[in-house]
């Protein structure tokens, strides 16, 4: 799968969700739901992220923003 840029996607390999920046090579680069440091996945570790998926993330960020943990 080569998910377009923008696209939320879950990496299976470690079960973060990330947002697709773009290519790399032969490698998806992520950046997690909300900011933070890029990683790269390999495009058969990824797929689209379910609207459960992306609620969960979006709620992760939201408690951690209540917590002071992100800027």
């Amino acid at each position: 799968m080569r998910p377009p840029a923008g696209a939320c996607v879950v990496d299976t390999r470690t079960g973060r969700i990330g947002i697709v920046m773009g290519h790399e090579g032969p490698y998806v680069r992520l950046r997690p739901y909300g900011g933070g440091r890029e990683w790269d996945a390999a495009p058969g570790a990824v797929h689209r992220a379910t609207p459960a998926e992306r609620l969960r993330a979006a709620t992760a960020h939201a408690d951690a923003l209540g917590r002071g943990e992100v800027p």
